[in-house]
């Protein structure tokens, strides 16, 4: 009986060894299929990559399902951005800006309008006092009510075939500055303001920190101190003053958010501007134009705002735009983006025609480096060049450096400066200080 007993127990012991064995063999088979599939699925993925050019724009166009193609293929684009603020009846069109990006030429524009822009169509100077502050551009907004009329409006002032709109409001800019961990950003200076009317309370201190959400919205709402203090005239006061902060705090958040460190924050991104930005345009088709955009150098941002000069009409207080350099602005900050610019002179006829050009010129260089040395450099660089340094001086320091084209000066003129300089991000501004190129250096410098 016990021999029956072991050699059952022998017998099931087999079995099991067996079964074992073949369980051991299965799951050798299944983790080498596994690792077949995911290595045929690289491989996939990483060919995918090489189709589409490569690199993180071939990485983010394979996950976004683009192709080459459709890349090649995406056409310039232009939209009317809008920041409102304001209670949930009430809001007006704090922050108004035009912007443009060519994913062929890889420049972008974007031009600030002032809030109390008149659009209306009767002469301002026999307009009644409830038509001129009903069609300053932040009114006609009305709460977001009456997009068509405002792009209509703005169509008319530039003379921009305008279809496409986003709205942001304070949510969407908190949420999306503090998604990326916040902006380093040089704040021009001391902030310090308070409206409990609105609840809006500013306390800033000049100098570069990093931004949060919060602490954007204070830098892009200031205008002036409790005191009456504003920014200094060199910068632009009040209006004109903020408009620039804004402009320069939107290319520092797109250059910080391009870097590869967010690029893979890019669904939050996407996920807060379609739960917190009001637009006529599709995320998805939006989305098309992410690979391209990370190859954008925010150096070849132009940017500027609405030629014109503020007004007193019948007690109330608007800006009027410049007819001829609304034009000239126009065509240089965005039909200039359109093709590619034609480079079949030769060097002797634009070198020739440049140095013309830089003889007439008058410049002034304001120091915010934080190095003397810096200031002496590119004033001798200007003169060699053959510019006339009319004034120089210092000012508060700044990360970045600007060239500032205050008399509509062709883009001849502003790109062989930024070539001198070898830095600089081109601006426009109001003919102020009684020079054609104004330049602030920075500690990019």
């Amino acid at each position: 009986m016990k021999n029956n007993k072991n050699t059952k127990e022998r017998s099931s012991s087999k079995k099991k060894n067996v079964k074992k064995r073949k369980n051991r063999t299965v799951m050798k088979v299944v983790v080498i299929l596994l690792l077949l599939i995911i290595i045929a699925l690289i491989a996939l993925f990483g060919y995918r990559i090489y189709q589409n050019g490569g690199g993180l724009s071939g990485t983010l166009a394979t996950l976004l399902g683009e192709d080459r193609e459709s890349l090649e293929n995406l056409e310039p684009i232009q939209v009317l951005i809008m920041g409102e603020s304001g209670v949930d009846d009430y809001k007006l069109a704090d922050t108004i800006m035009i912007a443009s990006y060519n994913p062929k030429t890889q420049q972008a524009s974007l031009m600030s309008i002032p809030r109390d822009t008149y659009v209306g169509s009767r002469n301002r100077n026999t307009a009644t006092q409830n038509y001129l502050a009903s069609y300053k551009i932040n009114t006609v907004y009305r709460s977001g009510t009456n997009i068509p009329e405002a792009i209509e409006r703005i169509n008319d002032l530039t003379g921009l075939e305008l279809e496409n709109y986003v709205i942001i409001d304070t949510d969407a800019l908190v949420k999306l500055v503090d998604a990326i961990g916040g902006v380093t950003f040089n704040v021009p200076m001391d902030m310090d303001y308070d409206d409990t009317s609105q609840d809006l309370h500013i306390h800033l201190t000049a100098g570069e920190q990093l931004i949060d959400g919060n602490k954007a919205e204070q830098l892009l709402r200031f205008r002036h101190n409790n005191d009456g203090s504003t920014y200094p005239s060199e910068y632009g006061q009040q209006d004109l003053g903020r408009m620039r902060t804004q402009r320069e705090f939107i290319a520092e958040t797109l250059r910080q958010s391009l870097q590869v460190k967010n690029i893979f924050k890019l669904k939050e991104i996407i996920d807060i501007m379609a739960e917190n930005v009001k637009t006529n345009m599709q995320i998805q088709d939006l989305k098309s134009y992410v690979p391209k955009a990370v190859e954008f150098d925010v150096n070849n941002l132009k940017t500027g705002v609405l030629p014109g000069e503020p007004e007193m009409c019948n007690g109330v207080s608007i800006y009027v735009a410049d007819p001829d350099d609304t034009e000239d602005i126009i065509n240089e900050l965005f039909l200039s983006n359109e093709t590619p610019a034609d480079t079949t002179q030769t060097s002797d006829t634009t070198t020739s025609q440049t140095t013309s050009q830089s003889n007439a010129v008058t410049v002034e260089v304001l120091n915010g480096s934080g190095s003397s040395a810096n200031l002496k450099d590119v004033v001798n660089k200007l003169k060699e060049a053959g510019y006339t340094v009319s004034k120089q001086g210092t000012t508060n320091t700044t990360a970045r450096t600007t060239i500032t084209n205050r008399t509509n000066q062709s883009s001849t003129v502003t790109n062989e400066i930024k070539d001198i300089l070898g830095v600089g991000n081109v601006t426009t501004g109001s003919n102020n200080s009684n020079v054609d190129i104004s330049i602030v250096i920075g500690e990019d410098f």
